[in-house]
Order: C-alpha cells, then sequence, then structure tokens
C-alpha cells in the first residue's frame, strides 16, 4: 500500500496529506463541540450561556483567518497548518482538568484555543490547494472539483465527529472522550509534520501588514455573501436546535447528536458533489449565476420552513425534512462559494485573499451563534428561522451585485 502511494504524482500526495490532515482535525473538532454543548445543557446551563462558550471559539476565529492569511504567506501553509494542529492539542488538553475547574471563563479560553486552531487549519487547507493545480481551464475544473471533495469530506466527517462526541460523553465521560481525541489528533500531527512539503504558499514578494485589508470589490462582496450565509445557518442550528431537540423533543444525547450527525455527514455528501449537481464549468460567469439562483433557492426553502413552524404545522416532520432540504440547498451554496473565492484569489499569497474570505465566514459564525442563544432563549426557534430569511435576503442582493460587478 505505502509503495503504491510513493509512485503517486507529487501534487496529488500532498493533497491526500492535506485532506487527511483536516479530516483528523475536523473529527475531534465537531466532537469536542457536541461535547461541550451537551455536557453542559446537562449541567444545566441554558442555551444563552452555551452559546457564550463558544463566544470566544469565534471571535478568535475571525482575528486568525486574518493574521492567518499574512503568516501563511510568511511562513508557509505547511506550518501554519502544523501549528494549528498543536494547537487543537492544547486546547483539548486544557480541558482535561478536574470538573471544579471548569468554569465559564475558563471553558471559554480553551475554546478561544480551538477557534484559533482551527481556522488556522482550515485556512491553510483550502489555499494549499491552489498551488497544487495549474492556472488553466482544466486547472480550474480540477480545483472546482478538489476544493468541493475537500469540503464535502471535511463536513461529513464533522457529521461523524458530532456523533462521536455524544458517544463517548455517553460511553467513557466527559475526560475520557478528551482522552481518545488527543490520541487522535496527535497521530495526525505526527504524520503531518513528517510528510507535508516546506514552504507551500510562502509569497515570493512578503504581504505588508496593511494589505489585510486591501481586497479587490469582488472579493469584498463574496466575503460579505459568505457571512451572511454562515450567519443564516449558525443562528439556528449551532445552539437553538439542538436545545430544541433536546428539550421539546425529549431527545437523549444520542438522539441529538446522532441525528446533527447523521444531517452533517448528508451535507457534506452533497457538497462534494456539487459540481456534479451545478455542472463543473471553469467559466466563473457561469458560477456566479449558478450561486445567485441558489442563493435564492435556499432562501426560499428557509422561509417556507419559517410559516410552518410559526403556525405549528406539522412541527416534528417540518422540522426534519426541512433541515434536510435546506441542508442541501446549503451545501451547494457553500461549495460555489468555497471554489469562487480560491478561484478569484492572487496567484502570489493567495492565503491573504482566503484568509479575509474566512475571517468573513468566521464574523458571521460568530453572529450566528450568539443570536441562536440569544433569540432562542428570548422567542423560540421560530424567531431563529426569521432571522436566517432575513440573512439569506442580503445574501441573494450582495451576490447579484457581485454578478453585475464581474
Amino acid at each position: 500500500m505505502f509503495a503504491q502511494l510513493s509512485d503517486l504524482p507529487q501534487a496529488i500526495k500532498q493533497y491526500l496529506i492535506i485532506t487527511g490532515n483536516y479530516w483528523a482535525f475536523t473529527l475531534t473538532d465537531g466532537a469536542l463541540r457536541m461535547l461541550v454543548v451537551l455536557y453542559f445543557h446537562q449541567l444545566g446551563y441554558d442555551a444563552l450561556a452555551i452559546a457564550m462558550l463558544f463566544l470566544f471559539y469565534e471571535v478568535f476565529g475571525v482575528i486568525t483567518n486574518l493574521v492567518g492569511g499574512w503568516l501563511g504567506a510568511h511562513l508557509g501553509l505547511n506550518k501554519t497548518m502544523n501549528i494549528g494542529l498543536g494547537i487543537q492539542l492544547v486546547a483539548l488538553a486544557m480541558l482535561c482538568v478536574p470538573s471544579d475547574w471548569l468554569g465559564v471563563f475558563y471553558v471559554m479560553a480553551a475554546q478561544a484555543l480551538s477557534g484559533i486552531a482551527k481556522d488556522l487549519n482550515k485556512m491553510s487547507a483550502k489555499s494549499a490547494i491552489k498551488y497544487l493545480v495549474p492556472d488553466d481551464e482544466t486547472g480550474q475544473s480540477k480545483l472546482y472539483r478538489w476544493i468541493a471533495l475537500l469540503t464535502g469530506s471535511k463536513n461529513a466527517l464533522k457529521g461523524i465527529g458530532f456523533f462521536l462526541g455524544g458517544l463517548l460523553l455517553t460511553l467513557v465521560g466527559f475526560k475520557g472522550a478528551l482522552f481518545a481525541l488527543i490520541a487522535l489528533l496527535g497521530i495526525a500531527w505526527l504524520v503531518s509534520l513528517t510528510y507535508l512539503k516546506g514552504d507551500m504558499g510562502k509569497a515570493k514578494n512578503k504581504p505588508k501588514f496593511k494589505e489585510l485589508f486591501s481586497k479587490s470589490r469582488a472579493i469584498n462582496l463574496l466575503s460579505a455573501a459568505r457571512l451572511c450565509l454562515f450567519a443564516a445557518r449558525d443562528v439556528w442550528f449551532v445552539v437553538a436546535l439542538p436545545v430544541y431537540l433536546a428539550a421539546q423533543f425529549n431527545w437523549d444525547h444520542w438522539w441529538v447528536s446522532g441525528f446533527m450527525a447523521l444531517w452533517v455527514i448528508a451535507y457534506g455528501a452533497v457538497q462534494s458533489q456539487a459540481p456534479k449537481i451545478t455542472g463543473n464549468s471553469a467559466n466563473k460567469i457561469d458560477v456566479l449565476n449558478k450561486a445567485y439562483y441558489w442563493a435564492i433557492a435556499l432562501t426560499g426553502v428557509t422561509f417556507i420552513l419559517a410559516v410552518l413552524m410559526q403556525f405549528n404545522i406539522a412541527i416534528h416532520i417540518s422540522l426534519i425534512t426541512g433541515l434536510l432540504i435546506f441542508g442541501a440547498a446549503f451545501a451547494v451554496n457553500s461549495s460555489l462559494h468555497s471554489y469562487l473565492i480560491v478561484s478569484l484569489a492572487k496567484s502570489d499569497a493567495v492565503s491573504l485573499d482566503v484568509g479575509f474570505y474566512y475571517m468573513a465566514n468566521a464574523t458571521g459564525r460568530l453572529v450566528g451563534t450568539v443570536f441562536s442563544g440569544l433569540m432562542y432563549k428570548l422567542y423560540g426557534l421560530q424567531a431563529c428561522l426569521w432571522v436566517s430569511v432575513s440573512l439569506l435576503l442580503i445574501v441573494v442582493l450582495v451576490t447579484k451585485r457581485l454578478n453585475k460587478q464581474s
């Protein structure tokens, strides 16, 4: 098996290492998120308090994506990826303390490190792929497929991580689950340190720090759309939905984590197939048009779900079915955006543009997470869905402007 791997082209081998690295990280990150949500819900924390545990995770994700792109251009993407893995190991170890130490601010600090680690790893993985394909039509087509496969498989692993978190919490408890995750991620870190190629993504002309904010209009518009897209998802999915399933449907940890896992796995599967669903076109104008129409479709699905929930129409069926359809439409939207940012990024120092874009992504997650806990506590899941609809309308308008600008 290892002999066969050694015969593969260098670009394929590096892609496999990057993808495997990203998979291992995502598995542990998804498990950790579900562990924190379920464990602290079990301890009696309300939805807003649980959302606050992730506040620094998202805040530092915003900062990391911005500064991380600059670091990637200076140090190389292999180094930023490996630094991300190391920081995540520290974050997991921080939670392996006696339960009396696990106060809100301590957990928020551990989650801050996890947020830094996650976005260093994500920015590095997404940026690195651009350096593995030629900059022509064939290369752009391959770029779309590879980005979709990386992102889709990552989200499928995140779903498995959700399930793993609930399963480990049930079987071995909170601390035992953390030890298992540390062992898994430690192996991935050693492999990455040994085999990932050095200096990938290091810019020939080192960018100045002020260049972090100097972006083209297309990058700015796409980033704004990404911010609202992920805020629209997380405002009802991250905290409100799992708490609602546990409190209103009376589901236990297995059911909540299992259902969330299956949803994210299905979402990732659709995302990886986005090039087949939308047509594997390398023409940016075609992809932008598709992004606009898929944003309209996602908004319509969310609006219908909000209406059904608002008027208590077949709540169980409406929520489960609506969530599945929402996931499929969201997956295609996300995949189209992920391709567009890598494609539109400058060839030298790709990580700067990608980092700025994923800073917007992290800002959207931050806004969505905070409002998910706040709106659910004050007004319930229905209000979270109406906020989601409003944000998706902004995505539609911004994407339309991006089409005109291009």
